[in-house]
């Protein structure tokens, strides 16, 4: 598993890099939400079937379950659905992957502005290189 979650941070990312490269102006504390909650990571559920092969569909299962009844309660992502299943724990690594970006912590609540958002990139460009 250790590779594969290692690539869809590397992913998660590049995801974030490329939302703060097309001048993302929200809120930081809302990044997270823009990059990993407003499209979909994978679509159809043979693509979805073999990111989770990669990953390993039962780690993939517990990782979902383990942040919905810590976060929720409850666990309401259909396990059962590769596509859902997928898209919810590449939400959850992007939510890991933004807590490992220190230089977001500071402007949290404020809105975004060219210069914090180079610092954030110059940070990430340090992250990707660890995962290489």
């Amino acid at each position: 598993m250790e590779h594969n979650l290692k690539n869809m941070k590397t992913e998660a990312l590049e995801e974030i890099k490329e939302c703060l490269d097309n001048g993302y102006s929200g809120i930081y504390c809302e990044l997270h939400n823009e990059v990993f909650n407003t499209g979909y990571y994978i679509i159809g559920t043979e693509a979805a079937k073999q990111a989770l092969r990669e990953f390993d569909v039962f780690d993939a299962i517990e990782k979902v379950m383990e942040y919905e009844k810590d976060n929720f309660g409850e666990v309401n992502t259909e396990i059962y659905n590769p596509e859902k299943l997928v898209n919810m724990l590449f939400y959850v690594i992007g939510e890991e992957v933004i807590a490992e970006i220190k230089s977001i912590d500071d402007p949290w609540n404020e809105y975004a502005d060219e210069e914090t958002n180079k610092k954030i990139i110059a940070e990430i460009n340090v992250l990707l290189e660890k995962f290489n």
